[in-house]
């Protein structure tokens, strides 16, 4: 009796570990928004069609969540995201429309050039925040004006409109009734969470995050890796500016003002901690897809498009909470 009391007690303990997490907590969190609005109009939210939308609208989205992922894990901030990748996706367009907007050739010099122009930016922010130790706060803020300022002399203050029919094709074909961009945000989703989770690079990012100058004493090369994480969250901004000149076949200048603050509450809400050394992929994506439910949830129930902000501020501050408890807990 002793025995299946103990085992009891253990299995309790092993549970209520496993919902304490924050990860778990935004899982539980979502799964209850859908329910919720599946029981509310059952027959427009669990649909084939709404999931397709919702995987759509959470794919570009999410490439820029793994780039922010593990900025914010070495205690870091980028604001810039957004802005870099307008001007990846202007530049891309316009070198596309320099090769004509056809053929093979053009679509993938287009990935180079969005490629090219997000790790640029990514570079520049990294080696401002590593060699001249401007804080990332400052850093990002700066090249967030920079790259949209640029975006709009470059572009003439116009969306570009010529992107090669057959890259629009792509961004909205399907694989098995999956889109194809989603396919292509879970892969990189995916490698991300490997690298973060299984290798030496991780590993030294999580290090730097809990404490830099340890990280430093311990022959970690800090500032060369301050550099590499700011320069994926480069990549993935000129990853996320093709997906999305692919599925809207223009550029969205006027589209992005706010991407940036919905990457970080995104990764934020997924339990990657704002104070560094903390953090998921799988929790970057389930915060990825959060605030997505809820404003799919409210436009199909017919809730006003602006009490999502609220709903998602909510969200926001609850896992902002939950990780400050978590830490003074850790530290008591």
């Amino acid at each position: 009796m002793k025995s299946d009391s103990s085992d009891d007690r253990s299995v309790t303990a092993a549970v209520r570990s496993w919902i304490a997490k924050p990860t778990t907590t935004m899982l539980l969190i979502l799964i209850g928004l859908v329910v919720a609005f599946s029981i509310l109009e059952p027959s427009a939210f669990p649909t084939v069609l709404n999931l397709r939308g919702t995987l759509s609208d959470a794919a570009i989205l999410l490439v820029l969540a793994v780039g922010a992922t593990f900025v914010i894990i070495t205690a870091g901030i980028d604001l810039s995201v957004g802005s870099i990748l307008v001007f990846s996706s202007v530049v891309s367009a316009k070198v596309m429309e320099w090769f004509g907007n056809a053929g093979i050739d053009a679509i993938v010099v287009g990935l180079l050039a969005a490629v090219a122009a997000g790790c640029g930016w990514g570079l520049v922010n990294g080696i401002l925040v590593a060699k001249a130790k401007i804080p990332p706060f400052v850093v990002t803020l700066g090249t967030l004006g920079a790259a949209y300022g640029l975006s709009l002399v470059v572009s003439g203050g116009l969306d570009v409109r010529s992107v090669p029919k057959g890259l629009n094709e792509f961004g909205n074909d399907r694989v098995a009734g999956v889109p194809v961009i989603a396919i292509v945000a879970g892969l990189i989703t995916v490698v991300a969470g490997v690298v973060l989770a299984l290798t030496v690079f991780g590993r030294w990012t999580y290090a730097i995050g809990s404490n830099s100058e340890s990280a430093r004493r311990a022959g970690i090369a800090v500032d060369r890796q301050f550099i590499a994480v700011y320069t994926i969250a480069g990549l993935t901004a000129g990853i996320g500016a093709y997906l999305s000149l692919a599925r809207f076949g223009t550029t969205t200048i006027a589209g992005n003002t706010t991407t940036n603050l919905q990457v970080i509450t995104a990764v934020v809400i997924g339990g990657t901690s704002l104070f560094g050394g903390k953090g998921w992929m799988l929790g970057t994506a389930i915060g990825v897809f959060i605030p997505i439910v809820i404003a799919k949830g409210f436009i199909i129930v017919g809730v006003g498009p602006y009490w999502q902000f609220a709903a998602v501020g909510v969200v926001l501050i609850l896992a902002v909470f939950v990780d400050q408890r978590r830490r003074l807990r850790a530290a008591g």
